[in-house]
């Protein structure tokens, strides 16, 4: 049932990366969003009206905002289980899903005197940690304790395909891909990040953390500290009207103090190239054949980008990762850790061939009180930053 509560506090604090040196870090006193009787787990900000958000908690409770009213609007109570994660549905930002415990349910955020969800999906076995909303198709994504990610058609709201058979630990993350419509990305606590033709079931690519690469596969900053795993806690993918030239990339926020942000093209390509190989089997080649695919292989293949504590980044793991929706879309990499801070990383410099290092474009640093939860952006020039932190409280910066 809505219940209106006293909400927020003041202006939100406003940071300009553009006027800061290179690095800088900041204290300042955010906006604070109440609402939450226990700690704020998740954060959605709606693309088609900007302001407005919508927070989930450990109270088991959904709390909406309007950034241009100083109190919450509205709290859903879906139950007494923690509400792990939350996604608008792509292009109707009246419904809103929320997953809890082993279940998704779906509200129309317009329907103020009833708060009964419009649907319920109980095809997980284990405890939900993320769900995702494709914004190509219907499609719906959860993925859960057990290593399993159902992917719901919403339309005909039943189970579409199930994920498993690659994660042996705790599925803590999925994304689609927006370029690429059968294509979704996980990430686990097993140090795994897995590419999926979800059409199928079937995994393009799994890329395991727990496995050394070669130094030539690395640009930009150093290993991961090594007394924290690379457990994948995030996945940020870019929207594909994001901004101009930057790269179909995947960045993975990981335990061990790294963002690794992986070009999908390239990955998909080594993928097929190594397929093609097998098929092809014993067929003789030459070595000008071989000279000439090892010759488009180096000019297809860029390095992986890792940023980390080498360059002004992390210094415990990474909980959280999103690319900005202010501004130039996609221009800032925007990270939060365990460290009880929030990095903008200037992604526009780093997405480039020409660009050799992104060492110098950690635009700024906001030092928080407690670890952060989760964040996200909005699509507006002020008040563009929310955090959540491990109180329950939301955070609200101006970083444009």
């Amino acid at each position: 049932m809505a219940e209106p509560h006293s909400g927020g506090e003041s202006r939100a604090a406003s940071i300009n990366p553009s006027t800061q040196e290179i690095g800088g870090t900041q204290q300042m006193n955010p906006r604070r969003l109440k609402g939450h009787k226990a700690a704020a787990t998740c954060c959605v900000a709606s693309r088609l009206r900007p302001g407005v958000i919508a927070s989930s908690g450990e109270d088991g409770c959904i709390c909406l905002f309007d950034l241009r009213c100083k109190d919450v609007l509205f709290t859903i109570d879906v139950g007494e289980e923690p509400v792990s994660s939350l996604c608008f549905k792509t292009g109707n930002d009246d419904i809103l899903y929320a997953s809890s415990g082993t279940k998704v349910s779906c509200f129309d955020i317009q329907m103020a005197s009833s708060w009964k969800p419009l649907e319920t999906y109980s095809y997980n076995k284990d405890e939900i940690n993320q769900i995702s909303f494709s914004t190509k198709s219907n499609f719906l994504a959860a993925a859960d304790d057990s290593g399993e990610v159902k992917i719901i058609d919403s339309c005909q709201q039943s189970l579409y395909r199930t994920l498993r058979m690659v994660h042996t630990s705790i599925c803590s993350c999925v994304q689609f891909v927006p370029w690429k419509p059968w294509t979704a990305i996980t990430g686990g606590l097993d140090l795994k990040l897995a590419i999926w033709d979800f059409s199928k079931g079937r995994p393009h690519n799994v890329i395991d953390y727990g496995m050394a690469e070669p130094d030539s596969n690395i640009t930009n900053g150093n290993a991961g500290q090594c007394f924290n795993p690379a457990f994948v806690h995030s996945i940020a993918v870019p929207e594909v009207d994001m901004l101009p030239g930057l790269n179909k990339v995947c960045a993975a926020a990981r335990g061990d103090g790294v963002i690794d942000v992986i070009d999908l093209e390239v990955e998909l390509a080594n993928t097929k190239s190594k397929s093609s190989s097998i098929a092809k089997g014993s067929q003789p080649r030459s070595r000008k054949a071989d000279a000439q695919s090892a010759k488009t292989m180096g000019q297809v293949l860029r390095k992986r980008t890792r940023l980390d504590y080498s360059l002004g980044g992390h210094t415990a793991g990474v909980s959280c990762v999103s690319f900005s929706l202010f501004g130039e879309r996609g221009k800032f990499l925007i990270s939060g850790g365990n460290d009880a801070s929030v990095k903008l990383w200037d992604w526009s410099k780093c997405s480039y061939p020409e660009q050799a290092s992104c060492s110098t474009h950690l635009s700024l640093t906001v030092n928080m009180n407690r670890k952060v939860n989760w964040l996200c952006t909005t699509p507006t020039d002020s008040e563009n930053l929310v955090v959540c932190d491990t109180s329950k409280i939301l955070k609200i910066y101006t970083v444009a």
